[in-house]
């Protein structure tokens, strides 16, 4: 089964979740469960997890107490070696939990032109990739290597050295359908080459996890 993890607080845009969630479920058994609503979830009969994005930031514990919730499923699952797949917040995630450092920085919005490493994580992805962020991985948790990077940002990705552990910090679950909301939500810019997602294929991610996961 695999079990997509909500971090969306409940005043934030649902539709991440909903998009990232029907991604990876896509005709496959699995189920949502929501980390700040339901707190920490049950892990038998799981094989794979996916962590989504958020509007939470890791370094706001005192604001938002399923933090500490959240770190300790991160642990767990690198511990339980389950094969795991961290997006945007969940990329952050991960690597705090592990001992990484997590900043805020410059809002980022648009279509990014990135290096990514020869990992299967990445088999046909290209390398403009969608992103929605202001918090950044400055320094890796723990056994975390950099897979994928930007000018503008040193650890884009990263992958654990043992356990089946990847962590984006793009959006595989990014249409140009969603353009308009995110506009209004987020702000994005107006240019062509930010609107144009005919050779984005970030969604081939999320594909590629599930396969390594063994669930496709």
């Amino acid at each position: 089964m695999l079990l997509v993890c909500d971090c969306m607080p409940a005043d934030g845009p649902a539709y991440f979740t909903d998009a990232l969630a029907d991604l990876a479920l896509d005709g496959r058994e699995g189920t949502v469960h929501s980390l700040p609503d339901d707190g920490l979830p049950t892990l038998s009969n799981v094989d794979a997890v996916v962590l989504t994005g958020s509007t939470a930031g890791v370094y706001e514990a005192d604001e938002r107490p399923w933090l500490a919730d959240a770190r300790l499923l991160a642990r767990d699952l690198v511990a339980r070696e389950l094969p795991t797949l961290g997006v945007c917040f969940g990329h952050q995630l991960v690597n705090d939990a592990l001992g990484g450092t997590v900043e805020a920085g410059d809002q980022r919005r648009g279509i990014a032109d990135v290096d990514l490493g020869d990992d299967p994580l990445f088999d046909g992805v290209s390398g403009r990739i969608p992103m929605v962020h202001g918090d950044y991985v400055v320094a890796p948790g723990d056994r975390m290597e950099t897979v994928a990077a930007a000018d503008y940002y040193d650890h884009l990705a990263t992958r654990h050295e043992d356990a089946p552990v990847w962590t984006v910090q793009y959006h595989p679950e990014f249409t140009a359908d969603l353009l308009d909301r995110i506009a209004d939500d987020f702000g994005w810019p107006d240019g062509d080459a930010d609107r144009d997602f005919d050779d984005v294929t970030a969604a081939r991610t999320v594909e590629n996890f599930v396969a390594a996961a063994g669930l496709d």
